[in-house]
C-alpha cells in the first residue's frame, strides 16, 4: 500500500525522491508528497492524483535540500486531498507513514486538550503532533521520536525528518515493512528494495518493532525493548529491466507475456537432477502430516483453493483453506500433525502475516510460498519456498499466480510421492508435462488477438458470470476477480453445478457467461450447465480445447480454443486466457490497467 522513501544524500533530494516514488506506484496510491530540510528549515510539496501532478507542483514551486522524505498515499483515514496527503508536518517534525494507528482517537483527544490544532482527517497527523509535543517540551529529536513510538498502537512504517537536522532521519516499523539502504556517504529508507534499487544494492531490513537512528555515515538500530541490536546487511539484486515495461503498453501485458519464462525457471528450481522427482529441503516431510491448513488473501487464496484439489486428489491429505482476514478471528484449533501453509506474493500481506503468527507454535511446521525472499512472512516461516516470478509491478497478479500454482502443484506431487499415493511413474509423467508447460503457454499467448476481439464485446456488458467445475472452479473465481478489479465490470463466479441453485436467475440475453471447461471427466456435466444458460438466452464464451469445442455443439456465442494439456495442469494454462480477457476488456474500457482505482499491490494494513 502506501510507499515510503527517505534520503540523506549529497545531491538535491527532490528529483531523486520523485523518481523513487515512481518505482513505488505499483503499490497503489491516490496522492503523493515530499518534504526536505534546506538550510535547517523543513518544507514540503504535496499533490492529489498521479505523481505527474506532484512533478508539476515542483516545477512551479521547487523544493531544495539534500535530506528528504517522500510518500505515496493510499487513503484509509480521510479522503484523498492535498490536506490529507503526506508528509504531515507539525512544528519542527515531518512524518510519512504506512499503516494504521488504532489509538489515534485517544491520542487526538489528549493532544486537543493540550491545545494542539488538527487540520487533517488522518491518523498520521496525530503522530506528527505527538512528536511535536515532545519536541516543544525540550526533548531531542531522537528522544521525541522514541517516546512517540511507545504511544502508538497499530501497524506502521514511519520516517521522521526534523527542522534543523539535515543529517538525521528516524525510521521505525511495526507490522509494515521498511528497509534501510546503505550508500557511500549517503543513507536511504524505503518501503521495499525496488524503491532503493537505483540508489544502492546494500539493504538492511528492520525486524518487527525495530526503530533506527540514521545519519549519512551511521545506522543505529534498537529493538522494541530499546536495546541496541545488529541486523544483517544484504546485497540485493534487482534487474532494472524487471521494472520497466519492456516495450509493452502496460506492466500487466509484460508480466502476462513473461509467464512461460518465469514458470520454466520455477519448475527447474524444484526438479531433481534427473527431472523425475521434486527436490525440496530435507525437512519438508509430508509422511506424518494429517492435515494441511492453507491461508492467503485475494488471488493467492484462489491459488490455495486450486491446490486443495491437488493435495486431496493426488496426495490424499485433507486440506482446509481460509481467507487470512477471517482465519485468526475464528480462533480455529490448530492441531499437531498439521502443516500451516501461507501464500503471499509480497510476503508482507498484513492479514496473512497475522494468521501466520497465530499458527506459530501450534502447527508442526510453518511453510510459506512467497515471491520476496526477504519478506516478513518468509523470515518468520520454518521453510520459505520462492516462486521465482521476479518483480511484479501490475496490481492485478498474473505471473505470480501461475508461479504460485506451479510451486503448490510440485509440493502436492512431493507429498504424493512421500505418501505413496502416486506411483513414481505417474509423478515423473506429471513432471514431464510440467516441463512442457512453458511451450504450451507460449502457444496460449498466440490467442491474444482472438481474446482481444471477444474482450471488446465483454466490455459492453455491465455484469459477467464465470463458471467452472472441479479444479477449474477456483480459476473461474480468479477470472472473475481479474475482470472486476481492472475493468470495473461486476463479475461473479460459481461452481457450475451451483448454477441452478440461484445464479441462473441472473441469466438473460445481456449476460456474458464465461465457461472454463477443458475436455476432462467433468466436461459432460459442464456442457449440461452450459445448455441451461443458452436455453435462457445467455451468451456463452466457452474456453476449451479442440475436443471440448467439437463436443459442445452449436449455439455458443464465442469460443477460445486452448492447447491440449494434462487435466491436472489445466488451471495453470487456462489462467492465461482469463488474464488476457480481463486485460483487453480493461484496455477497451480505458481503465487504468496497472493501477486500478482503490486497489493496492501490497496490502499491509488490516
Amino acid at each position: 500500500m502506501c510507499g515510503i522513501i527517505g534520503i540523506l544524500g549529497s545531491h538535491e533530494a527532490a528529483p531523486i525522491l520523485v523518481e523513487a516514488l515512481k518505482r513505488l506506484e505499483y503499490r497503489g496510491y491516490d496522492s503523493a508528497g515530499i518534504a526536505t530540510v534546506n538550510d535547517g528549515e523543513l518544507d514540503r510539496r504535496r499533490a492529489v492524483g498521479k505523481l505527474v501532478n506532484l512533478s508539476d507542483e515542483l516545477v512551479h514551486n521547487p523544493l531544495a535540500g539534500k535530506s528528504g522524505i517522500g510518500h505515496t498515499r493510499w487513503a484509509t483515514h480521510g479522503a484523498p486531498s492535498v490536506t490529507n496527503a503526506h508528509p504531515h508536518q507539525a512544528g519542527r517534525v515531518a512524518v510519512v507513514h504506512n499503516g494504521i494507528i488504532e489509538n489515534f482517537r485517544e491520542l487526538r483527544a489528549e493532544l486537543a486538550a493540550k491545545g494542539r490544532d488538527f487540520v487533517t482527517d488522518t491518523d498520521t497527523e496525530t503522530i506528527a503532533l505527538l512528536c511535536a509535543e515532545y519536541l516543544d517540551a525540550g526533548d531531542s529529536p531522537r528522544e521525541a521520536a522514541r517516546k512517540t513510538l511507545t504511544r502508538l498502537d497499530g501497524a506502521f512504517a514511519l520516517a521522521f525528518l526534523f527542522d534543523g537536522e539535515e543529517d538525521l532521519m528516524i525510521a521505525a516499523r511495526k507490522g509494515s515493512p521498511l528497509a534501510i539502504g546503505h550508500g557511500d556517504g549517503e543513507m536511504y529508507v524505503g518501503s521495499d528494495a525496488i524503491a532503493l534499487a537505483p540508489l544502492t544494492d546494500r539493504i538492511t531490513y528492520l525486524d518487527e518493532g525495530d526503530w533506527a537512528i540514521i545519519t549519512r555515515n551511521s545506522l543505529e538500530i534498537r529493538d522494541a525493548a530499546g536495546e541496541q541490536v545488529s541486523r544483517p546487511m544484504k546485497t540485493i539484486q534487482i534487474d532494472s529491466v524487471m521494472v520497466d515495461k519492456g516495450g509493452h503498453k502496460h506492466f500487466m501485458a509484460k508480466e502476462i507475456a513473461e509467464q512461460p519464462l518465469v514458470l520454466g525457471e520455477a519448475v527447474r528450481h524444484y526438479l531433481s537432477d534427473d527431472g523425475n522427482t521434486v527436490a525440496l529441503p530435507e525437512d519438508m516431510d509430508f509422511t506424518g502430516v494429517e492435515r494441511l491448513t492453507m491461508i492467503a488473501c485475494g488471488t493467492a487464496y484462489y491459488a490455495c483453493l486450486t491446490a486443495k484439489y491437488w493435495f486431496e486428489q493426488l496426495a490424499r491429505i485433507p486440506v482446509e483453506v481460509d481467507v487470512a482476514s477471517e482465519f485468526r478471528y475464528r480462533e480455529p484449533p490448530v492441531t499437531r500433525g498439521t502443516i500451516a501453509l501461507f501464500v503471499s506474493q509480497s510476503g508482507e500481506t498484513a492479514d496473512t502475516l497475522a494468521a501466520l503468527r497465530y499458527c506459530a507454535g501450534k502447527a508442526d511446521k510453518i511453510v510459506s510460498v512467497v515471491n520476496v525472499a526477504e519478506s516478513s512472512i518468509a523470515r518468520e516461516s520454518d521453510l520459505a519456498l520462492p516462486i521465482l516470478a521476479g518483480t511484479e509491478i501490475g496490481v492485478a497478479s498474473t505471473k505470480a499466480f501461475t508461479c504460485q500454482l506451479t510451486v503448490l502443484l510440485m509440493l502436492a506431487l512431493k507429498a504424493a510421492e512421500q505418501k505413496g499415493t502416486l506411483t513414481p511413474e505417474r509423478v515423473a509423467d506429471l513432471l514431464s508435462h510440467l516441463r512442457a508447460l512453458p511451450g504450451l503457454m507460449n502457444a496460449a499467448l498466440t490467442l491474444d488477438k482472438p481474446v482481444k476481439k471477444v474482450a471488446r464485446k465483454i466490455a459492453e456488458a455491465s455484469d459477467t458470470l464465470f463458471l467452472g467445475r472441479g479444479v477449474m472452479f477456483p480459476l473461474a473465481l480468479e477470472g472473475a476477480l481479474k475482470l472486476k478489479e481492472i475493468s470495473y465490470i461486476h463479475a461473479e463466479a460459481y461452481a457450475s453445478g451451483e448454477l441452478k441453485h440461484g445464479p441462473i436467475a441472473l441469466i438473460d440475453k445481456t449476460m456474458p457467461v464465461v465457461i472454463m471447461a477443458p475436455r476432462d471427466n467433468l466436461f459432460d456435466k459442464t456442457v449440461s450447465n452450459m445448455q441451461e444458460v443458452m436455453t435462457r438466452g445467455g451468451k456463452v464464451l466457452l474456453i476449451s480445447d479442440s475436443e471440448g469445442l467439437a463436443e459442445a455443439g452449436e449455439g455458443i456465442w464465442q469460443s477460445i480454443e486452448m492447447p491440449q494439456v494434462d487435466p491436472v495442469l489445466t488451471p495453470i494454462l487456462y489462467a492465461l486466457p482469463a488474464q488476457l480477457l480481463a486485460y483487453h476488456t480493461a484496455v477497451a474500457k480505458g481503465t487504468d490497467v496497472d493501477q486500478p482505482r482503490n486497489l493496492a499491490k501490497s496490502v499491509t494494513v488490516e
